[in-house]
């Protein structure tokens, strides 16, 4: 009797997802051939893997896309519908909330994330200023005033009560208070210094950063290498028998713009194009790692941004670089280029090499993209606006299946609802940072936007009042995605 080989279960793939900050579709060249900026280590790990061409934040700012993508919720469920944390808000992803890390952790993967949380942390007050934690939304539509935190104690709520094992992270944007760090939501180092600010006039460019609190030894040019060590740390740390998760939301390139002197004016875009080359060469440092530990054959490599860039116009003109690619707008807008952002995927041996995806998604996938991979079942990981992508990975499907819709909210709250060739921006104006942002109707006329992106993938031509039964269509299916339980 011949004996049979037992089926040897599959191992289950590390996960690494960078999470660049304020990254334009137009700002890796393998998109953007025409860009002014060389990009060669995103584009490689593109001809490595797929690369999609019509992948979305769910929000054009940072915390609501972040909670987007670890909560696998559209961020307008959460308590703060509209606008971002600050450095002293306290934790938005709710008790018990599932994650995509806690998902993780439950199937015994090791987690981690380095880098830009801004997710809030429930900082620990002072004993006098106790109370002040029952007012509702205290904390989260305002920020705890530093003066009344204890710094001495680790934050209450963060990256460690949402399911990552270790945690490395600064508080918020690279650009507001307080500049430091913490290690499992321990400050690394107090913070008793103060900066009065820098390019306070420059319009949110350049070297800018807000008036605060800071440790003394902070120095923001060292920002981006010390997460990439960490990140670094944290892979040779891992061994081949157990699974692991790094999440690596990078600070850059949001401002500050701070390049370090080895690629200050290396580029043709200034002290920005500057500082993406650097974020190119940071992920590179991070693959880099990873093939020489052996771990890359058997790693999902996620590389994308949080929301598109903070680009105005007159930087096109002047570097002729256009950083949101053949979309219109930029970072804060409901227009495309607010939200439309590089997503590329590398699994070798699951993913093709050189593929190229025009399947429509959004980062609030990542969640039921991991349970499908793992084939978890619990009825906890099936949230609201969640649809695997691993068909359209595998190629067994050009769509992403049964997903209805993919809805985008912009700086100041306006939704756009995107099916198929159709887009509805539900106001006028560009509902972010482009002037003008905020078009009062006028009376009879359009209250809304409507763009057919096959056609006009500039969103030139406002379809609104031609086609009245497109726009009553796209409204009852956002109603219904709003109203989803």
């Amino acid at each position: 009797m011949a004996w049979k080989t037992p089926a040897r279960k599959s191992t289950p793939p590390n996960i690494v997802y960078i999470l660049a900050d304020d990254l334009g579709y137009g700002d890796v060249s393998i998109y953007n051939p025409g860009g002014a900026v060389p990009t060669p280590n995103i584009d490689k790990l593109a001809t490595q893997g797929m690369r999609f061409t019509d992948a979305h934040s769910p929000s054009s700012v940072c915390t609501p896309t972040r909670y987007g993508l670890l909560t696998g919720r559209y961020p307008w469920r959460s308590r703060l519908p509209v606008g971002v944390l600050r450095g002293y808000s306290r934790t938005l992803i709710e008790a018990e909330r599932p994650t995509v890390a806690s998902l993780l952790k439950s199937q015994g993967y090791e987690t981690a994330v380095v880098g830009k949380w801004h997710l809030g942390l429930d900082w620990v007050s002072q004993a006098a200023h106790r109370d002040s934690l029952q007012k509702p939304n205290y904390g989260i539509k305002t920020e705890m005033l530093p003066d009344q935190i204890d710094f001495n104690q680790k934050a209450a709520q963060g990256p460690q009560t949402v399911g990552f094992n270790y945690s490395y992270v600064l508080p918020a944007s690279l650009d507001m208070p307080p500049y430091c760090y913490l290690e499992n939501q321990q400050l690394t180092e107090l913070p008793t210094a103060y900066t009065d600010g820098n390019k306070l006039e420059s319009g949110y460019t350049g070297p800018f950063w807000r008036a605060g609190k800071k440790s003394p030894s902070f120095d923001f040019y060292g920002v981006l290498p010390r997460f990439v060590d960490k990140a670094n740390a944290f892979l040779k740390r891992q061994s081949k028998q157990k699974p692991f998760f790094l999440y690596l939301p990078l600070a850059a390139p949001h401002t500050p713009w701070v390049p370090t002197p080895d690629y200050r004016g290396k580029s043709k875009a200034g002290e920005y194009g500057d500082f993406l080359q650097q974020v190119d060469a940071a992920v590179g440092q991070v693959l880099h790692t990873l093939d020489s530990m052996g771990l890359s054959d058997n790693t999902l490599v996620v590389f994308t941004s949080d929301n598109g860039p903070y680009w105005r116009e007159n930087f096109v003109k002047q570097f002729n670089h256009k950083a949101a690619g053949p979309f219109r707008g930029m970072k804060g807008d409901a227009f495309e280029g607010g939200h439309r952002i590089p997503f590329i995927v590398r699994w070798p041996g699951k993913v093709k090499a050189g593929s190229i995806s025009n399947a429509t998604t959004t980062l609030t996938n990542l969640l039921a993209t991991c349970a499908e991979i793992l084939k978890v079942k619990d009825a906890r990981y099936k949230v609201e606006d969640s649809y695997s992508i691993l068909p359209v990975l595998l190629g067994k499907s050009t769509q992403v299946a049964r997903q209805p819709a993919v809805v985008h909210s912009s700086s100041i709250g306006y939704f756009a609802i995107r099916h198929g060739d159709w887009k509805l921006i539900e106001g006028l104006g560009s509902g972010g940072f482009t002037e003008p942002r905020n078009v009062v109707p006028t009376a009879g006329g359009p209250t809304g936007q409507l763009y057919n992106l096959a056609e006009d993938v500039g969103e030139t031509k406002d379809l609104y009042a031609q086609h009245p039964e497109k726009v009553q269509e796209l409204r009852k299916l956002l109603s219904d995605i709003k109203n989803a339980k």
